[in-house]
């Protein structure tokens, strides 16, 4: 189908683009730009709370005005301007402002191609995971790729993959866009703005599903942040540390690929379940033993705690919800439980780094064990 080929072919290169910004930006402002770890982190916590503000209030706001086609294309020609103005800055403030400025419009692009395929299952029953595997096989390309180049050329190569990244997300947004994502929505007043989130605060269990997603993909902080660094301070090289990376990722194609066969009948409630049990153990195995071979092992897990998180949160979304309420879901979920929780774990994250960088992974249990209770005090009352 001519339209599950555009929703596969854009998350294939958005997701290429997040497997460099998200597992080696920390790295490429340490490695490239000459900032300490705890400069890093505080730029990366603050383009996070800016992603959080811009996902939860700018994103809905753009696509209950515009048509989402036309919304990620702005997004993308900005994104582009904003990453060239990188390349003459090496001193903490100009580089924080440009991330703050950059996470208000490039992490935009997550709800935009997930509200996308989540508009497009809901009016043509598309295949979602068989579409959002290209997203994973995206990413696995991209933590090859990322390997070889800084292996080859530094920590520069990731700036400039990144460029060649975005450049590629713009083109494949005008192949064959469908039909449906070209209109403008027609949305009662009751819909917009605070209308619209009040009718997702009404819906049953709403809440409660994007509170545990929160607390799942929070989880992910201290792996996103620092997995890179963590690799390299077990003097693994850099080459070899985007085919490790890529252990979690093709775990993920293999789920996403056979998602919908297999588990779109599950209750959302047992997805999350798994989700938690696998996420704590993860973290507990890197905190109580610190090698490579054990790190390794854990990235099989990354099936566990986010692939049955994200799956769970996509399901309930699309089957749960009217389409004219998904963009604003999808804006709420990116907001919160992709951003907002994750800038603020990454000033405790990164204090634990710098105390003892097996720390950050153990704090990640603080979200994990909660998840997993909260899921089973709460998965009758609201029916996932």
């Amino acid at each position: 189908m001519k339209n599950q080929r555009w929703l596969s072919l854009n998350f294939f290169t958005f997701f290429f683009t997040w497997g460099i910004f998200m597992p080696y930006w920390t790295g490429w402002l340490t490695e490239d730009k000459g900032l300490s770890v705890s400069a890093a982190s505080i730029i990366i916590g603050a383009g996070l709370l800016a992603r959080s503000f811009s996902t939860l209030i700018l994103f809905p706001l753009m696509t209950n005005r515009f048509a989402i086609s036309l919304v990620m294309r702005g997004i993308t020609v900005i994104s582009i301007i904003l990453m060239l103005t990188y390349i003459p800055f090496h001193s903490y403030i100009p580089l924080l402002i440009i991330t703050v400025l950059f996470s208000l419009f490039y992490p935009n692009l997550m709800p935009g191609v997930e509200g996308s395929a989540t508009i497009l299952l809901a009016s043509e029953n598309l295949n979602y995971g068989k579409s959002r595997s290209y997203g994973s096989i995206g990413y696995t390309v991209a933590l090859i790729v990322v390997g070889i180049g800084t292996a080859l050329f530094q920590e520069q190569a990731i700036y400039w993959l990144m460029v060649a990244g975005l450049i590629f997300i713009l083109i494949s947004q005008f192949q064959s866009t469908p039909t449906i994502l070209k209109s403008a929505p027609k949305l009662e007043t009751s819909q917009k703005g605070v209308g619209n989130f009040k009718k997702l605060f009404a819906t049953k269990g709403f809440l409660i599903i994007l509170f545990i997603s929160i607390l799942l993909q929070g989880s992910h902080t201290s792996y996103y942040n620092y997995g890179f660094i963590y690799l390299q301070d077990l003097n693994v090289n850099n080459f070899y540390i985007g085919l490790i990376l890529n252990v979690a990722v093709l775990g993920e194609i293999l789920f996403f690929a056979t998602a919908d066969r297999f588990f779109s009948h599950m209750k959302v409630s047992n997805l999350f379940i798994l989700a938690s049990i696998g996420s704590t153990i993860r973290w507990l195995l890197i905190f109580l033993f610190p090698n490579v071979f054990v790190f390794i092992f854990s990235q099989l897990l990354h099936v566990c705690s986010f692939g049955f998180a994200h799956y769970g949160t996509i399901q309930f979304i699309s089957k749960r919800l009217k389409t004219g309420q998904i963009p604003a879901a999808q804006g709420m979920y990116a907001a919160f439980a992709m951003s907002l929780i994750n800038a603020l774990l990454t000033f405790p994250a990164g204090f634990l780094y710098e105390a003892s960088n097996k720390f950050a992974f153990l704090g990640m249990i603080a979200c994990t064990i909660p998840a997993l209770f909260l899921t089973i005090l709460t998965r009758r009352k609201y029916s996932y």
